[in-house]
């Protein structure tokens, strides 16, 4: 009997092995090296099995990433949530980083471009996550944009450091750069607690407008039309992109 055969009897467990095959050739060889034979030998089952479970080689990569991921966010006690969700973006940031220098095999594959063009889905989970903490921010008033522009600049600003970083021989690398790069953005895009209505100029509205706009997206007895919901959620995010850099 093939082992194949045995394993279509527990799908679950079939995947897992061919998913901590790949794992073991990432780890090893490299993703160079990554290919569905080479995945099919290491796991002991036929490469059309791999295309029957993952449908084809993108499938089995995105199922990689998402492994890679989790199990590094497992081993840090996933995201930081405090009290401060500045603060909180900061370690992220960090975190971020930590990930690309120690796994930059996986860290191509969750934030590097998939072949369909976009980003793979752990690396979309992980900019929602972004999105999420960044709304945090703007709950409190602090948000100098949008939540999207501010989840787009620190997403694109963390992904440069971090290839740069990687592609820098270790020797040659920068240790203060990340740091540097972070308190930047973070500078642009948030205020200080101290500075609750944003007074500098311009787009002194950005933090009262995201702040009522992430108080009324948990309002679901808001007595306002679709459409009116619509037209005052372009009005808040043009307030508070009104003087930052349209592009």
């Amino acid at each position: 009997m093939s082992v194949d055969m045995v394993d279509d009897r527990n799908p679950e467990a079939l995947t897992r092995k061919i998913v901590l095959a790949a794992a073991d050739v990432l780890e090893k060889d490299g993703l160079d090296a990554m290919s569905v034979r080479a995945v099919a030998a290491r796991a002991d089952v036929f490469p059309p099995t791999i295309f029957r479970v993952f449908k084809d080689k993108d499938g089995l990569l995105e199922a990689l990433a998402d492994y890679g991921f989790e199990r590094y966010l497992r081993s840090k006690s996933r995201l930081p949530h405090s009290d401060d969700p500045v603060a909180d973006l900061r370690a992220a940031w960090d975190l971020h980083v930590e990930f690309g220098l120690m796994q930059p095999a996986y860290y191509a594959l969750v934030f590097g471009p998939s072949r369909s063009g976009g980003l793979s889905r752990a690396g979309r989970k992980a900019v929602a996550e972004l999105q999420r903490m960044i709304t945090r921010v703007a709950v409190t008033g602090r948000l100098r944009m949008t939540v999207e522009r501010a989840t787009a600049v620190m997403h694109s600003a963390g992904v440069g450091v971090v290839s740069t970083l990687i592609s820098t021989p270790p020797e040659q690398r920068d240790p203060g750069m990340a740091q540097v790069s972070r308190d930047m953005v973070l500078d642009a895009i948030t205020a200080s607690a101290a500075e609750p209505e944003i007074t500098g100029t311009p787009g002194k509205a950005a933090g009262p407008a995201m702040a009522l706009r992430a108080t009324l997206a948990d309002d679901a007895e808001l007595p306002l039309t679709p459409g009116e919901k619509l037209l005052l959620l372009e009005l808040l995010n043009r307030l508070a992109d009104t003087g930052t850099a349209t592009g």
